[in-house]
């Protein structure tokens, strides 16, 4: 009786008609948009000032929102600060050279460094960039002549020692009267790289070649340092 109702109950249940497979696309896909019915709104940002915020997230330590943000505060304070930089930017395009006799960045050639007769003649500080001879001077602690390398060898970064201001720098270490090179290149792989370079391509001239001591930095906790620092400053230990 039991499998005779089920039967009769089976019977009596509607079939469903399958769709066309048109259909059936249409259905399965209700949320789906045609190419035609996109529309690309244009920018709200006019060219000039895109081209601004473009060249300004070139620049090291800035990404596209601080981009954004740097060109909105230069155009809202645009005669304090957007009109100045313009002129600054267009006069040093027009005036910055690179110094002939040590590579330094400057408006005048020789620059100024080099012309200094204050500076002492017997002493050549050897960097990597113009960056690190700004650094020297800022902190004010000796007084020499510069010579800027312009980079280090690098054999990942496919940088060779004729890629480098090492000609001027052998011409230099002929010059009568200079007695020390000092050279003061980051404690990098590449930096030590170069600096071994350098001593053995200047082992024939009567020069002194030294370098920056390293070791445990100015208020520094010896807890927080690296085991390479704290060797270097065991190695290179002085009197109290």
């Amino acid at each position: 009786m039991r499998a005779t109702t089920a039967v009769m109950a089976l019977s009596r249940t509607p079939r469903v008609r399958p769709l066309p497979a048109g259909e059936r696309l249409r259905t399965a896909q209700p949320h789906c948009v045609s190419r035609r019915s996109v529309q690309i709104m244009p920018s709200p940002i006019g060219p000039e000032i895109e081209r601004l915020i473009q060249l300004l997230a070139r620049l090291p330590g800035l990404g596209p929102r601080s981009a954004r943000r740097a060109a909105l505060t230069l155009i809202k304070k645009k005669e304090q600060l957007l009109v100045p930089l313009a002129d600054a930017t267009r006069v040093t395009a027009e005036r910055v050279l690179v110094c002939t006799s040590c590579g330094n960045i400057d408006t005048a050639d020789p620059c100024t460094i080099c012309c200094d007769a204050r500076r002492d003649p017997t002493l050549l500080v050897v960097v990597e960039d113009v960056a690190d001879l700004w650094a020297l001077e800022r902190a004010g602690v000796i007084n020499a002549r510069y010579h800027v390398l312009g980079g280090v060898i690098s054999a990942l970064d496919g940088i060779r020692p004729e890629d480098l201001n090492l000609d001027r720098l052998v011409a230099r270490a002929a010059e009568p009267g200079l007695t020390e090179i000092v050279l003061a290149l980051n404690a990098t792989v590449d930096g030590q790289t170069t600096a071994h370079y350098i001593t053995d391509l200047l082992s024939s001239y009567p020069v002194k070649i030294t370098r920056l001591a390293h070791g445990v930095p100015v208020g520094g906790e010896l807890d927080y340092l690296d085991e390479g620092t704290l060797a270097a400053a065991i190695r290179q230990r002085t009197t109290f």
